[in-house]
């Protein structure tokens, strides 16, 4: 690796993540983690407008091109998910390009012995992935916009897996206009956080993940998305979690909730057999001091118009096989989930003290220091969300130009077969009279239009060679536009 120098993990001051240990009490100051503000009102609206028309615009074609392809559930259901596998590809590009242009940031990743040589960094600096095709994805929730960077991952995956990510959402979300009919015909799974209800709902869409596809015994690839805390970490659910340890006798959490193992105990058992793996993404946010919450800083106008988004994104990878996760008990796997959000909570106290998750033996990246000196960092991939490729950009529309040139050449070719079946038809009537019992009706009405279209089918070879045009120009031009007119 050519570098001026090496260093296994830069002397900085360590940044306060995305922590929130408990409520203090204490009311937050206006200091922003990210800094101040770097673009004024004229250019946030200018941002703001150009974004709303991006986004907008990638939205609406994306929940169209669902819409066209719903009639390919009843012709071929392959071709049917095919579809959908393209929009949420799609999407994933989207907020890929998104995040590369208003709200850049970098993002640092580690992880353990089990997650070895599965991650590596390109020579373009991006982030490159080796997961398998079928996982389960868990992760502490932090932000909202959480699954953004998790979509990213399947995006960098080699294969891509973005277009085969399944999210486990809110109900309400459904209901969004527009957006919420698009994330409906992702099959997303909906829960109202009601279990005599969401059971029935999540066995179903479970079940049609584990189904092969028709005449084979292979599935389809998924990585479906869990968030085991049920909700992002703010100020009421620290509150609520602390309590519910006291009231159980349970360890609470410094900087995370505790999870919900009910649901996520489901999922891994109705999925047995079809998946192996369950992959742990522990994520921190830079700058965050302790008893604060991501949430009250990085908004939307925040992190997309102002120009303040997070200073790092921070992932710590691990797997776990699914044959070592006890599925037999509850209760067993509620401890063993509990455990894990223990050592999570290990590796985000790591994190407030260092500015660093664990380091991984066998990565290293390269990134500038202030005077432009390239700097190899060990143990870490520092990376940012970016498109592979430039004309990336325009792949959102790829699915719907498509449906549209199919639909102007079905056209084209059903306003040919029309011209050519009467022209036929009347060079029969010409040679025949017009009341040879195999004459349509309505051309009986028309005998002069008849005659003259016959008289030009007789000579049309003439006339091209004469003319210097194609059949295709020609019979566009021969075509009368009303029944008036002199053909």
């Amino acid at each position: 690796m050519s570098a001026s120098r090496v260093k296994s993990r830069p002397k900085m001051p360590a940044p306060m993540p995305d922590l929130g240990g408990g409520s203090t009490g204490v009311a937050q100051n206006d200091h922003h983690p990210s800094g101040e503000i770097v673009h004024g009102g004229p250019k946030q609206f200018i941002r703001f407008v150009l974004f709303m028309a991006y986004f907008w615009s990638c939205a609406c074609t994306i929940v169209l091109s669902e819409f066209v392809g719903i009639p390919l559930y009843w012709i071929n259901k392959e071709s049917y998910y095919k579809n959908i596998a393209l929009a949420k590809e799609a999407f994933g590009t989207t907020i890929t390009c998104m995040t590369k242009w208003w709200s850049p940031t970098v993002i640092r990743i580690s992880g353990d012995e089990s997650v070895r040589g599965q991650l590596r960094q390109l020579p373009d600096g991006r982030l490159e992935c080796s997961f398998p095709e079928r996982i389960v994805l868990i992760a502490n929730h932090q932000l909202y916009s959480d699954w953004i960077y998790l979509w990213w991952i399947g995006y960098a995956n080699r294969p891509r897996m973005s277009g085969h990510v399944y999210i486990i959402l809110k109900e309400t979300i459904k209901y969004i206009p527009l957006l919420g009919q698009g994330m409906v015909l992702f099959n997303f799974i909906f829960m109202s956080r009601k279990w005599s209800k969401d059971k029935a709902r999540m066995a179903y869409r479970l079940g049609k993940l584990k189904t092969p596809i028709p005449g084979t015994k292979l599935l389809r690839p998924m990585w479906l998305m869990l968030f085991p805390e049920g909700t992002n970490l703010s100020d009421n659910g620290r509150l609520n979690s602390a309590k519910w340890a006291a009231k159980q006798g349970l360890q609470d959490l410094q900087h995370q909730m505790l999870p919900r193992s009910t649901g996520s105990f489901f999922c891994l058992n109705e999925l047995k057999g079809t998946v192996d793996y369950v992959y742990d993404c522990t994520l921190a946010y830079e700058g965050i001091a302790r008893g604060q919450f991501g949430q009250d800083y990085f908004t939307l106008r925040s992190s997309y118009f102002e120009g303040r988004p997070p200073k790092s994104v921070n992932m710590y990878w691990r797997r776990f096989a699914l044959s070592d996760i006890p599925l037999d008990d509850a209760v067993e796997f509620d401890v063993w989930i509990r455990e894990r959000w223990i050592e999570k909570d290990a590796f985000l106290e790591e994190y407030m003290s260092t500015g660093r998750f664990p380091a991984s033996q066998d990565l290293e990246s390269e990134t500038k220091d202030s005077e432009g000196s390239t700097v190899a960092i060990r143990g870490f991939i520092e990376t940012e969300m970016k498109p592979a490729h430039w004309y990336e950009v325009f792949k959102v529309f790829t699915v719907i130009a498509g449906f549209g040139v199919a639909v102007n050449l079905s056209a084209r070719f059903w306003h040919f077969v029309r011209f050519v079946v009467t022209v036929v038809v009347g060079i029969a009537i010409g040679r025949h009279g017009p009341d040879m019992k195999y004459c349509p009706k309505e051309l009986d009405q028309d005998t002069t239009r008849i005659r003259s279209l016959m008289c030009r089918a007789e000579t049309i070879v003439q006339i091209l060679q004469e003319e210097g045009t194609s059949l295709p120009n020609y019979l566009r031009k021969a075509t009368p536009t009303n029944k008036n007119a002199d053909p």
